[in-house]
């Protein structure tokens, strides 16, 4: 069968397959959130603003399509949930306003709904981000508006609309750096591709309309691809707006302004969504303060449909519940006989993490100053080793504590090396032993820690005065033992100072471990300065490759 106009009955029969194809994949869809926040609840926010959509198109059933979409869009707004559930209850409200005069729709008029949805939705998000669902929606309607014209048959014209959708959505991680770093598509358009891809099989299978009735009940994921969750890659503490608040104003305030009101409540969170209808507003947003977003809310008029949600809760209970399936699975298999010691470090840097792994090291733990793991990451971390005792070097002073909180975590023999500096760690691990038990080797690894003097250059974010030092932005300074002693607005002049403080006439090595923001000629004339100045004392050079410190130097 062909379809050159779509009339109200076949609209509803596209919902309701849509509606069923949403709804069998949203732990595939709920698997891939890892932004805004990696809640896992795109998939489910996304479905259950679809079924409400779905509950008051069914009471309009009406031969115009014009009025079915009116109901939908309706529906998807007074149940639109999450960020995703409110940008798509956008896309057709948008779609639905194109169209709300026809009984039949062809489709130019279809592309044109398209657009507008996307128009709608784009004005709707205060901070719109490409590589996410409003990218995918956008890059689709574009499509449908240029093939319009030429494609007049509805299913040529969604196949191909779909076909640019997939590439949109396959790009999505190169526009959004988050995806990227974990190996996902976004959550968001992957549900919408599955809305799309309901539509076209409605039109090919007309009897699979009937099978959308009853939707409360979300099926398994039909998606076998996703076993691992993206959140399960990110950390609680990347969530920086905990609580996803969400509500209706039904409006007295006869002088609302959408403008100002957006601008107060951009000041208190991010992934702000206001939409105002009539004298109805919706409002989504991301805060850590959610009374003082109602309290701002209710001086427009009364307040319902309130929800706040913890979305780092919803994050660890998402990560414990995978961890303990894992952990089950295990138990299914034979394990591998554990390894003797387990080794973490916390680094940063290519070169530096190359450092640890040939000096031993099992897991190197992405942190440090500026970047601190949780406690959580670290015990990731020794979840992920089997071995029978585990050594920790946290590296930095503002992990140590995190490192010992793992060991109260987890029922595991593990020591925690109290190194503050990446020479420090180094110094640790060339006095452990493995014939050594792990007491004896905690012993020998603190005795490691005295044995050298770290250095490091960074650069200063604020003016400041420190003791007996103008310290300016931007300037310079030298850390000896993780204490300021040297600025300059000279990198090579402020790193021989520093060096020049710390060397004394015992030392023998000097371990230079260069930055990312460092060329190899000016490593080349620091190395020539100290050794001019110091002939007897062997320097050692590593491109660690790290962010934040452009030299650290290990004294011993």
């Amino acid at each position: 069968m062909e379809y050159y106009k779509i009339d109200g009955p076949i609209f509803t029969g596209m919902i309701l397959v849509a509606a069923k194809e949403l709804n069998k994949n949203v732990k595939a869809i709920d698997a891939l959130n890892v932004f805004p926040v990696p809640d896992g609840d795109t998939g489910t926010n996304m479905n259950l603003s679809f079924i409400s959509g779905v509950t008051e198109l069914k009471k309009k059933q009406d031969g115009h399509v014009g009025q079915n979409s009116e109901a939908l869009a309706r529906g998807l707004l007074m149940g639109a949930r999450g960020n995703s559930g409110v940008i798509l209850s956008q896309l057709f409200r948008g779609f639905s306003k194109e169209i709300a005069g026809f009984e039949t729709i062809n489709t130019v008029q279809f592309a044109d709904a398209l657009k507008r949805g996307v128009e709608s939705a784009y004005s709707a998000v205060m901070k719109p981000v490409e590589g996410t669902i409003l990218t995918v929606a956008k890059d689709m309607a574009n499509e449908a508006v240029r093939i319009a014209k030429r494609d007049m048959e509805f299913i040529t014209f969604l196949e191909k609309i779909i076909s640019v959708g997939e590439k949109s959505l396959a790009n999505t991680p190169e526009l959004l750096p988050i995806l990227k770093e974990v190996g996902v598509v976004d959550a968001g358009g992957k549900g919408l591709l599955y809305i799309y891809k309901g539509f076209l099989q409605s039109l090919k299978h007309p009897d699979l309309a009937a099978e959308g009735a009853e939707l409360e009940e979300y099926e398994e994921t039909a998606d076998s691809e996703f076993a691992q969750s993206a959140q399960s890659k990110i950390s609680a503490e990347d969530i920086e707006f905990g609580y996803c608040t969400e509500f209706f104003i039904n409006l007295t305030d006869s002088n609302f302004s959408e403008a100002k009101f957006k601008k107060r409540l951009s000041e208190l969170g991010d992934s702000l969504v206001v939409i105002h209808d009539e004298d109805i507003v919706k409002v989504h947003v991301h805060s850590n303060e959610p009374g003082t977003v109602l309290n701002v809310a209710v001086e427009h008029g009364s307040l319902s449909k309130i929800k706040i949600e913890n979305m780092r809760e919803q994050h660890t209970h998402i990560v414990v519940e995978e961890q303990e399936a894992q952990a089950a699975a295990k138990q299914e298999t034979p394990a591998k006989p554990p390894q003797e010691y387990g080794i973490i470090a916390v680094g940063m840097g290519e070169g530096i993490i190359n450092i640890f792994k040939s000096l031993g090291v099992d897991i190197v733990v992405s942190g440090g100053q500026t970047m601190n793991p949780s406690t959580e990451d670290i015990v990731n971390a020794i979840n992920q080793l089997n071995a029978e005792k585990y050594i920790i070097l946290p590296n930095n002073s503002n992990i140590i504590l995190a490192a010992e909180q793992a060991t109260e975590l987890v029922n595991k023999p593990i020591v925690v090396i109290p190194s503050k500096s990446i020479p420090q760690g180094i110094s640790a691990l060339l006095y452990y032993n493995q014939a050594l038990s792990l007491e004896e080797n905690k012993v020998h690894m603190i005795q490691g820690l005295s044995a050298i003097k770290t250095g490091q250059v960074t650069y200063s974010i604020r003016d400041t005065k420190l003791e007996n030092l103008e310290i300016n932005e931007g300037d310079y300074i030298g850390l000896a033992n993780n204490k300021i002693i040297i600025n300059d607005n000279d990198l090579l002049d402020t790193a021989f100072k520093l060096l020049d403080e710390m060397i004394e006439d015992s030392d023998e090595i000097l371990t230079i471990i260069y930055g990312e923001d460092v060329s190899d000629e000016q490593v080349k004339q620091l190395s020539e300065r100290v050794q001019e100045a110091y002939p007897a004392i062997e320097i050692e050079v590593h491109n660690g490759m790290q962010p934040i410190y452009n030299f650290i130097f290990g004294i011993e």
